[in-house]
């Protein structure tokens, strides 16, 4: 996950980090999150540089991290997106068929797919919370290989005061990323490569549209009053 972790990090320019372990402690996110959401007292948030991917070195045979003191680094996004690849290419394999079988493995927003799709693809339905049921209204894509990943500002998000945090960080002001997305959503030949995308489009705001294009990947973009903005050959909506 380190690994995967770094080269996000140099894909994106540094906008998908690692290192922002203390700052996402720093405003609050650092326990359960119906804990973080049920408690009602003020945080303390001092801001403050991250270290920065750069500070973190991982040794030649991967089996060892050196980070610079005081960092703290969080796995958790980009280590969503390589377990749900992991998951669904250990699945193929436990199954003894290849790829006469298929399988979808879907992690909190993350969506790895492998094998034999179904007929039609595999339909996604796209959604701003990942507890949404599959069975809801909404824009329906369908996947044949690959991956879809989505992540969004609207869910995991906190009231102190006047103040709303949220979990995705901007590496750099230390504090929940201001953009004009609140949700993106995009598909790549990996989850890892899909989930590091969309936590990219919403850190780097209005230069999200070329990054994501220049990438040729496709991606659908909420932005922060509800406007949709389709990327890279992302499927049209729907007539209604």
């Amino acid at each position: 996950a380190i690994a995967a972790s770094l080269r996000a990090a140099r894909l994106t320019g540094g906008a998908v980090d690692p290192t922002v372990g203390r700052a996402m402690r720093a405003i609050g996110y650092g326990a359960d999150f119906d804990a973080i959401r049920a408690a009602t007292g003020p945080i303390p948030v001092r801001l403050e540089p991250l270290p920065g991917w750069g500070s973190v070195e991982l040794a030649p045979d991967a089996r060892s991290v050196r980070v610079r003191p005081g960092a703290e680094l969080d796995l958790g996004s980009v280590g969503k997106g390589l377990a749900a690849d992991l998951a669904a290419n250990a699945a193929i394999r436990a199954t003894g068929r290849d790829g006469a079988v298929g399988v979808l493995v879907s992690l909190g927003g993350d969506i790895a797919v492998a094998g034999r799709p179904p007929l039609g693809g595999w339909r996604v339905l796209v959604a701003e919370d990942s507890e949404t049921p599959a069975s809801a209204e909404g824009e329906l894509v369908a996947i044949q290989s690959g991956a879809i990943a989505t992540s969004s500002t609207t869910v995991r998000r906190w009231t102190r005061g006047d103040v709303t945090f949220h979990h995705l960080v901007d590496p750099r002001t230390g504090g929940s990323v201001v953009s004009p997305w609140r949700t993106a959503t995009v598909a790549a030949a990996t989850c890892v490569d899909a989930n590091t995308a969309a936590t990219a489009a919403i850190v780097l705001g209005d230069a999200a549209i070329d990054w994501l294009t220049a990438q040729a990947l496709p991606a659908r973009l909420v932005g922060t009053d509800g406007s949709i903005v389709r990327v890279g050959g992302w499927p049209a909506a729907p007539a209604a």
